[in-house]
């Protein structure tokens, strides 16, 4: 009897961020709030997993992993940026978005809950851009030569 094979899916590490403010600091220095944590840009039409991964709050703890999760997007209007689902992969906690209005740049706050006990919550930026034309760029930032102007992640900048 022929059993059809089902692929394996494994998230994309193309759009996932590491909590990085878990670092000592030496005595003394003054504590700063680290950059806003942000996933590269997605188009509208895009449907694309996004991972947080929580593994430096988890270090030295190795039976701890998410349990639980509380997403939510702002702004939060009808046609804006959709969470069409969420799962946990250990220490990872694995987005699927939809939709999103173009030129909008959405916060997600991810409330997350290890089965040890631990709460952590953070806002990410996702920049919803429309990739698929270039005409709706008309609003970033080139240079005199026509160079677009982009940030550490290729995220167009934008004239606000």
């Amino acid at each position: 009897m022929v059993t059809p094979a089902s692929p394996l899916w494994k998230p994309s590490s193309a759009r996932t961020i590491a909590l990085d403010a878990f670092v000592p600091a030496p005595r003394g220095a003054t504590a700063a709030a680290p950059p806003p944590l942000n996933w590269p840009s997605k188009d509208p039409k895009d449907v694309l997993d996004y991972q947080l991964d929580i593994t430096p709050a988890l270090i030295g703890n190795d039976g701890d992993a998410i349990a639980t999760l509380d997403v939510t997007i702002s702004p939060n209007e009808p046609s804006d940026l959709m969470l069409d689902s969420a799962h946990t992969d250990g220490a990872c906690a694995v987005l699927w978005f939809s939709a999103g209005q173009a030129g909008t740049v959405y916060t997600v706050t991810v409330l997350i809950s290890t089965s040890s006990g631990r709460t952590i919550q953070r806002s990410i930026l996702l920049p919803v851009l429309s990739l698929s034309t270039t005409a709706a760029l008309s609003t970033a930032i080139v240079t005199n030569a026509g160079v677009m102007i982009t940030d550490q992640n290729g995220n167009p900048v934008l004239i606000s």
